[in-house]
Formats: structure tokens, sequence, C-alpha cells
């Protein structure tokens, strides 16, 4: 029986905008529209999205990966700059599927906030777009959450999932990695989407403004540049050089410390040299103005290296031209080395 003594209460009421949801989707679907690829069965406004798994694999093998942009969204938040943080959260889980020789075929999203803003949302969701296409892999579907009380106006939080496919024959798992073969080292686009805790501690330390000159750019612009998305390259490069790929690794949480020997068998160590490469102008200046250690700079940043490939030291000079090819800044870092009695599966000498 409905309390004829109150007012009618809605999910307005509540506060939950259905209107302003509609209104969201339909502003997402010419994005998602943009990024369709052969496999689409059926994408945005179902209840679950279909995909056909490529034919021309005679042995498929289906791999997934799921990340979020973490507190770089604080800065998202802090400077109103929304347009670019949903290429990171693709880069995160394409990158790491990559790394197992996958190429991504699909992607959906979770945008959750307080009090959604479509204006705020679609911006998101446009960078994911942008980032798909960059992928080469089709946004296919989501979910935006509006919350009331989970979050404060003006912030919401995100999460990504992106699932490739490799031929089974072909899954690049590093076990093939041997003493005397060469790493090479992909160029970063900048911090990416890791160590944002210490580096906002390193901003607040300086007292640092996204408009104060850097270089020639505004602070803000370099260091919420977007994380470098390296499947049509890496890609390419699997394509004409096949086995000669032996571990790909993707430089993220853990740095190059943490994260090369994931790829390395028991016994094995990536013998990685300082002065073969420079280290970008944001991370020296990052290490200074916070006093940071070289150990902990490698092991919270990609420190300019947001991609590192193990091949044979004969077919090194061919791999990297044809990664250089593929506009990518192309590093010769090291070699793997048979482990030393106490010594670190990855050194920086």
């Amino acid at each position: 029986m409905t309390n004829t003594n109150s007012a009618s209460l809605t999910y307005r009421d509540a506060g939950v905008d259905i209107d302003a949801g509609e209104a969201l989707v339909e502003r997402i679907k010419p994005m998602a529209a943009r990024t369709m690829r052969a496999g689409v069965m059926a994408g945005i406004g179902g209840f679950g999205a279909l995909f056909q798994v490529p034919s021309h694999l005679k042995e498929p093998v289906l791999v997934s990966g799921t990340d979020g942009v973490g507190t770089k969204l604080r800065l998202a938040f802090e400077w109103q700059r929304h347009d670019t943080v949903g290429i990171d959260l693709v880069a995160m889980s394409v990158n790491d599927i990559l790394v197992q020789g996958a190429e991504p075929l699909f992607f959906l999203d979770y945008f959750a906030c307080g009090k959604l803003s479509v204006d705020t949302a679609a911006s998101v969701v446009g960078g994911i777009a942008k980032g798909c296409e960059l992928a080469g892999c089709a946004l296919i579907g989501g979910e935006t959450a509006e919350m009331p009380g989970m979050y404060p106006d003006g912030e919401y939080d995100l999460a990504g999932f992106a699932v490739g496919a490799v031929e089974k024959s072909k899954i690049i798992d590093g076990k093939s990695i041997q003493p005397g073969d060469v790493v090479l080292g992909l160029a970063s686009s900048g911090a990416h989407s890791n160590g944002f805790s210490l580096l906002r501690r390193i901003l607040s330390h300086a007292n640092a403004t996204p408009d104060q000159d850097f270089g020639g750019r505004p602070l803000g612009d370099v260091v919420m540049e977007p994380t470098r998305i390296y499947v049509k390259a890496v890609l390419a490069a699997l394509a004409k050089h096949g086995d000669a790929i032996r571990g790909l690794a993707h430089i993220t949480g853990g740095g190059l410390l943490d994260n090369v020997p994931r790829i390395l068998q028991p016994g094995l160590s990536a013998r990685l040299h300082r002065d073969a490469w420079t280290m970008p102008r944001l991370f020296s200046w990052l290490q200074q103005q916070g006093g940071v250690a070289d150990a902990e700079m490698h092991r919270v940043f990609n420190c300019g290296i947001g991609m590192v490939i193990v091949v044979p030291a004969d077919q090194a000079d061919a791999v990297a031209a044809t990664l250089a090819g593929e506009d990518q800044e192309v590093f010769r870092l090291g070699e793997i080395t048979e482990q030393a009695e106490g010594q670190a599966q990855t050194v920086v000498v």
C-alpha cells in the first residue's frame, strides 16, 4: 500500500539518475563503433557481448588480463584531466596479455562513481576507445555503476578487462631464454600508470603545479602522458621473426627489478647496463626532488623502459630494426647470464 502521508520517492531522489546513464550509453555507442573488428558478433547494449574466436588459429588459447589505473586517478580528479586515463586503462591490460604472444581481441570496462557526470564519463570512455583503436581490439561492452555514497563527487574508479588469443604452439613463456641472449628495451612514454603514490608524494614535496614549465611542456602533460601501447609493434616483430622472441616483460609495478625475473627460469639473470639508455628527464627530476635511491627508482618506476624483449644475440639487430620501423625507440639494455650465488635475477650495473 502506498503511504499517502509522504511524497513518492524515486531512484533519482536516492541519487541514481537513470536518464543520465542512458544518455551516456548513447554517447559511448559511436566511440565503440570505431573499435569494431572481425569477430565481433554483438557488442554494446546487450546483456553479454559475443565474439567469435579467430578461425585462422588451429589451436587457439585465450589469454585474459585485468587492471586499473591506480592512484594516477587522483591527479585526474585534482587536475581535471580525464581524457587520457582511459588509454592507460586499456594499455595496462593489453600490454600484459601481449607478453605471452596474444593478439588482443576485445576489451570491457567498468566505470564506478557516486554521481554520474555524463561529460566526465564520456571523456574517460573516449580515452578507452582510443586505447582500443591503438591496440586493434574491440570495445564490446562494459558497466557504468552510479553508487551514491560510495565515492565523493567528481571521483570515480576504473577497471578494465582484455581478452586475446594466441596459437598454442606460439605461446611465449620465457622457457627458451638462455645465457648469451640479448635484452632489448622499448622506450616508455613516461611514468605510465605505476609508482604514482610515490610520484604524487614527490610532487607535493616539491610544491609542483600542473601548469609549471617542464622542458617546454606543462608538467601536468608530462606526468599524465598515457601509457604506451606496444601491441601493433610487437605483433609485427612476432610475425616477422617468429621464434626469435623468447621472452617479453611488461614493465609495470615493480619496475625493471621485479618484472624481468617473471620470465626467467631459475639459474638465469638479466644483466642490464645503466649507460645503455638515458633515463628521461621526468624520472631524473623525480629522483632528485625525492632523494630516491637508484634501486628504489628501478623497482618503483619504469625509468624509461616500458617493455623488455629477450632475443638470441645473432638476431638482436634484425628484431630491433623491425621494432624501430614500427616507430619504437629501441635500446640494447644488456644480456642474459647464469645467475651467480646470491645474485638477483635482474641487476642494473
